[in-house]
């Protein structure tokens, strides 16, 4: 390095320090400097765009991080991608991970609901801020003002947790220097006891759904413990009647303004499950109903393949069901709950009869047994007393209490 520069070269180019030079660079060659004040800076000659000479200037806290941001914008330039800008807002960044990045991570469902918290919740406050700008102060406010307004702490971290991923990925792009998000801190998520039915409640349940055209599905969500999208994403062809077998492999969701069928939300929630002989027969009743309705809707009919459709064979809408599902559980005296409780009462029922959390855990689908030992561990007490006891017996020869 010869007066504090280094020349940035692409392939072929110089790999160590050299001085300054008189000639002409080529594209993406350029200089790296140290300024006064400690902070590196480099610019790069990128080559010509569109009749113009583009140039790069980006700044980091070392050399080596200027030099790879040189290069970042050398391949996004070689490919064709709009270069990052200094003068870059808050918004127009989201915007780009939104259309550039996003969809290449993340499934439809969750990318819509980047697009709300975005438009909800980042754009109007921080939108208009130029992102090499915005400190970490400016953040935390927004997460206190988020958290005061009575939004969920959940809420509030995926907020936080999209800004952190868009400046993330403006530091690649060599637009800032650091990921301001990243030095603040969300609100504490404190994991709260799922709402489960008694067995008498779920027994009323039972008979409350008993003749009603979606028995089997009520029936499924409880004693098989589905989300609800699992289980309007059921198809005929990942049910085996004659063995007792369901494949759990895709889900009904909602993204932008209509349903799609989609992926399961995740590698470990896709998964084969054993029927209780009861829930056989009621998918065998359902399977006649769905014939029934088939040949009375008549040319009228939509063959979707799914098992729990409208009576013209569409996939149900999420929010009509959700209607449908209120009216089975006020007829059984039942009110204020969630199709999601269902999945709550499956797992608390598993549990409290005994079945070993392991089982459990890949019955629902979870990504570890460590979730479902955290959200239901307190309907293990009387197994870890169990365990006491054979201890006792074992190494004492107590009698169990």
């Amino acid at each position: 390095m010869a007066n504090g520069v280094l020349r940035v070269g692409g392939a072929g180019a110089p790999s160590g320090p050299v001085g300054r030079s008189t000639r002409r660079r080529g594209s993406g060659e350029g200089s790296i400097y140290r300024r006064a004040d400690g902070k590196w800076v480099g610019s790069a000659d990128l080559g010509w765009h569109e009749g113009k000479r583009r140039r790069k200037v980006v700044y980091g806290r070392t050399q080596g991080e200027v030099r790879d941001k040189l290069r970042a914008s050398q391949k996004l330039f070689d490919a064709g991608l709009p270069l990052p800008d200094d003068q870059m807002t808050v918004g127009e960044m989201i915007d780009r991970f939104l259309s550039d990045v996003a969809p290449d991570r993340v499934s439809a469902s969750t990318l819509d609901n980047y697009r709300r918290i975005a438009q909800h919740h980042l754009i109007p406050t921080l939108g208009k801020k130029k992102l090499a700008r915005l400190t970490p102060t400016e953040v935390q406010a927004l997460i206190r003002e988020k958290t005061e307004a009575g939004y969920s702490p959940r809420t509030v971290r995926l907020i936080r947790g999209l800004l952190v991923q868009c400046i993330s990925q403006a530091e690649r792009w060599g637009v800032v220097a650091r990921n301001v998000a990243r030095l603040t801190d969300g609100p504490k998520l404190v994991r709260t006891e799922g709402r489960t039915l008694s067995l008498a409640q779920a027994r009323d349940l039972l008979d409350a759904a008993r003749g009603d055209r979606l028995e089997a599905c009520y029936i499924v969500l409880l004693a098989l413990g589905l989300r609800k999208g699992e289980a309007l994403g059921i198809a005929w062809t990942d049910v085996d009647l004659d063995r007792g077998l369901l494949t759990v492999r895709q889900a009904l969701k909602r993204v932008g303004g209509g349903i799609t069928l989609g992926d399961v939300k995740t590698s470990g929630s896709r998964r084969m499950i054993n029927l209780p002989d009861e829930v056989v027969a009621a998918l065998r009743s359902h399977r006649a109903r769905q014939a029934a309705e088939r040949l009375a809707a008549g040319t009228s009919w939509h063959e979707s393949g799914l098992v729990f459709t409208t009576p013209i064979g569409t996939p149900i809408d999420p929010s009509n069901f959700r209607r449908q599902f209120d009216k089975v559980f006020a007829k059984a005296g039942l009110f204020g709950w969630h199709p999601h409780e269902l999945r709550h009462s499956a797992a608390s029922i598993m549990l409290a009869a005994g079945v070993p959390l392991e089982v459990v855990s890949r019955v629902l689908g979870h990504a570890s047994i460590r979730i479902t030992a955290d959200v239901y561990g307190h309907i293990m007490d009387p197994q870890r007393q169990q365990a006491a006891d054979a201890m006792s017996t074992v190494l004492w020869g107590a009698s169990p209490s």
